[in-house]
């Protein structure tokens, strides 16, 4: 239980401190288009999957990345720092912008976050097929996740699967160029603390049921599983990493899952993109894979638009 405090508790405080335009942007530049030819064959060769768009003057080189990528996982970060630093400003992920009133408010509730309705079980929730696999995965810990919240569940059978809570992805590459670049970023939007908690608050038990139908999925798979995602992301398989067991129950359990969250982060990609493709020069957006390359996810947008696309495929084979 105690695994399943911490880990909502780091997720629901989840804030990045960014100086969103408060650094120097760097020397003027002398020529704008060379610039942006340079920046695009540089992030051709970046080792995480990659798309740069076109649209008149503006550039805007959307990185795919993804989650628990562990700090000893050997990828080709370098040209992704290069193409950083030959940006002009920078596009982080959602922010989750807390209060003290909202850790309050979490502690407050925590026997109602953590914990099913009094007197219930897994088993009043999950279709009895799929309790009967999680009793499987589940049989070397105490009883006691037997009346845990479905999120938190969800949490346990996540880790089984071998997901890295911490990790040096293409999304730490790029902050640290950006700071070493002295390049201006801001994240593409805001999610209130109070928002996070009241979902956890609120959603009734079986609105989590699909996330743990993955999350056992996923777990079933094991560790090999894990690494194949890692695998497939480095190759820059995209189709396959979205097929994987492991990124599929990470897009369906909270929070990614929430269903009042999902769909707001899929929203302010859309709209900085269409933003930045109207700002002259390059702009560099590090957003979650699943964002970017799902179906009717933002390069089906942008390609339906006409937008010149350049990078790896993102479609499934027919």
């Amino acid at each position: 239980m105690r695994r399943v405090l911490a880990g909502l508790t780091i997720l629901v405080l989840l804030t990045f401190s960014l100086s969103a335009g408060a650094q120097d942007a760097g020397p003027p530049i002398a020529d704008e288009a060379d610039r942006v030819d340079d920046v695009v064959v540089v992030a051709r060769r970046a080792g995480a999957p990659m798309w740069t768009v076109t649209r008149g003057e503006s550039t805007v080189i959307l990185v795919g990345a993804i989650s628990g990528v562990p700090r000893d996982f050997a990828w080709r970060p370098e040209a992704l720092q290069a193409a950083t630093a030959r940006s002009q400003r920078i596009l982080y992920p959602t922010e989750a912008q807390t209060s003290m009133s909202d850790l309050l408010r979490l502690l407050w509730r925590i026997r109602t976050i953590t914990r099913l309705p009094e007197g219930t079980t897994t088993a009043d929730y999950l279709p009895a097929d799929l309790q009967a696999r999680v009793e499987v995965l589940m049989a070397d810990e105490n009883d006691r996740w037997r009346s845990q919240s479905l999120v938190g569940l969800g949490f346990d059978l996540l880790e089984k699967a071998g997901r890295e809570r911490r990790g040096s992805g293409a999304g730490t590459v790029v902050r640290r160029a950006a700071r070493e670049a002295r390049l201006p970023g801001e994240p593409v939007g805001i999610v209130r603390g109070d928002e996070l908690v009241e979902g956890l608050i609120s959603d009734p038990p079986a609105q989590y049921v699909p996330c743990i139908a993955a999350a056992a999925a996923a777990a079933e798979a094991g560790p090999d599983g894990a690494v194949a995602r890692l695998e497939a992301w480095r190759s820059l398989r995209v189709a396959d990493v979205l097929a994987n067991p492991l990124d599929q129950a990470l897009n369906l359990c909270w929070p990614s899952g929430d269903p009042e969250i999902a769909p707001v982060l899929r929203e302010q990609w859309r709209v900085a993109t269409q933003t930045a493709l109207a700002q002259p020069g390059v702009t560099m957006g590090v957003a979650s894979l699943r964002i970017l390359a799902e179906p009717g996810g933002v390069l089906d947008q942008l390609e339906a638009e006409g937008a010149d696309i350049l990078g790896p495929d993102w479609k499934p084979e027919a």
